[in-house]
């Protein structure tokens, strides 16, 4: 009986469950989450949260800062929303690394490991996602510990260097792909047929029944094991925590109106639903937004990749930033009126920022020239609120042209240290590579004191 798959190349649930078994230590498990937010293709810092209205005009775009509810701190114009909740996040403007290629660039953010190699997203070190989900494997809460919701045709693990490398496939994300704002939205991971939805009862009986028969044959054990993940597998298909954390009509309609009725905004939500039934690390790649309702532009683009010859940056970020701002500043008040602030931590990021200096260059899709920026990984900015941090502040600064750090340079390591210590994960913890040397789960990095309450 193939109860659906775990979006991991045909595995069937219970093959997933299967190979999630071969555990460690138990550890303790704190009431914590992290929602994590990826912004593929690489965000421009300043046209978001690090403007720079005094810099030379090629330097600081068109668009103007406006005050948030935090004096000091400014923010885009096109995001008015998050400028009314500053007081409740915090922006972090110091973080640099040194892989200017996407791939290279998914690699350094996403595994906290300088990467073998500078291009593609094929993994050499399991992404921390995958490291959470191996740590606290023996975690079973009812819901996976490790989701991911992604574009279909841009959910496989490999898309956003989301591999799980050595650690191997099961502790890969359970990928959700799709739309949660499309009403055809399903979720097939945790569904069966209808057909036999209303004799599972019956095949279950059927099951034990053929199986009794196979273990008085089977001396081994190997049909008990079995038969055990197969039983997992039907409680996670059939538990009312997962059906209800993935349903989203059960949230009113003015809730999911304030998160908006479009793609990234029901991601947000639907990540906020899945942490608090318990889901222990969450990613939603919020990647392109003419998946939501809006006009595709001639001189837009799919994902943050702001190239001139991609999109003319500002009319593109016209479209998406409204989009984000709207999605995000509703699940940070959602996650603070809840009272979920200590719980669940939010982290919104790309994995690089764009060149401080705007190019010029003619479109592939427009055959003008328009304006953009390149890759560049010396200068980002992140948003993170919740896990009980201090909020209402400014992490780091860059120069006056946004090139790089001008005070607390960090780097991604410093980043995750900081998640881990809201996980409770001990980063001293090894497992092995596939060579069988013993890995650390964080080679460097110390936790951002600012973000230490």
């Amino acid at each position: 009986m193939r109860l659906g798959t775990a979006g991991l190349g045909g595995l069937s649930l219970a093959e997933f469950l299967r190979l999630k078994a071969e555990a460690g230590p138990a550890f303790d498990d704190p009431d914590t989450s992290v929602i994590y937010v990826w912004l593929p293709g690489g965000p421009p810092h300043m046209e978001t949260f690090d403007m720079k209205p005094n810099a030379p005009s090629d330097y600081r775009g068109i668009f103007n800062p406006i005050p948030t509810n935090v004096p000091g701190i400014d923010i885009c114009e096109h995001m008015p929303r998050l400028a009314r909740v500053a007081d409740r996040f915090t922006l972090i403007r110091s973080i640099a690394h040194e892989f200017a290629d996407h791939g290279g660039g998914h690699k350094r953010f996403m595994t906290s490991r300088v990467p073998k190699t500078p291009v593609n997203t094929v993994n050499d070190a399991p992404a921390v996602g995958s490291i959470v989900a191996k740590y606290f494997e023996q975690r079973d809460v009812g819901v996976p510990n490790y989701i991911c919701n992604a574009p279909n045709g841009r959910h496989g693990i490999d898309v956003f260097a989301m591999g799980s490398a050595y650690l191997g496939p099961s502790y890969a994300p359970f990928t959700v792909p799709g739309n949660p704002a499309d009403e055809k939205f399903e979720v097939q991971n945790v569904s069966l047929l209808k057909e036999i939805e209303d004799r599972l009862d019956d095949r279950k009986l059927l099951l034990r029944g053929f199986d009794k028969l196979r273990r008085d044959i089977d001396q081994t054990g190997l049909m008990e094991a079995q038969d055990h993940f197969h039983e997992k597998a039907v409680s996670l298909i059939t538990s009312d925590r997962t059906r209800k954390a993935f349903d989203l009509s059960q949230e009113s309609d003015e809730l999911r109106d304030k998160y908006g009725r479009h793609c990234w905004g029901q991601r947000a939500l639907l990540a906020r639903r899945l942490v608090e039934a318990g889901s222990k690390f969450v990613t939603m790649v919020m990647e392109n937004p003419y998946q939501s309702g809006v006009e595709w532009l001639k001189n837009g683009t799919y994902n943050w990749d702001s190239h001139a010859v991609n999109c003319h940056m500002f009319d593109d970020a016209r479209v998406r930033l409204p989009i984000l701002d709207q999605a995000i500043s509703a699940l940070i008040e959602d996650i603070h009126n809840r009272g979920l602030d200590k719980k669940v931590l939010l982290v919104v990021t790309g994995e690089f920022g764009r060149t401080p200096r705007i190019s010029v260059t003619k479109g592939s899709q427009t055959g003008v020239d328009q304006p953009g920026r390149d890759h560049w990984p010396q200068a980002m900015s992140v948003l993170v609120t919740g896990g009980g941090m201090p909020t209402g502040q400014v992490v780091g600064s860059t120069n006056s042209k946004g090139e790089h750090p001008q005070d607390r340079p960090l780097t991604p390591n410093d980043f995750w240290a900081t998640i881990y210590k809201h996980l409770g994960v001990d980063t001293q913890v090894e497992y092995p590579d596939f060579s069988g040397r013993p890995m650390p789960i964080l080679p460097f990095g110390e936790p951002i004191r600012e973000l230490i309450s």
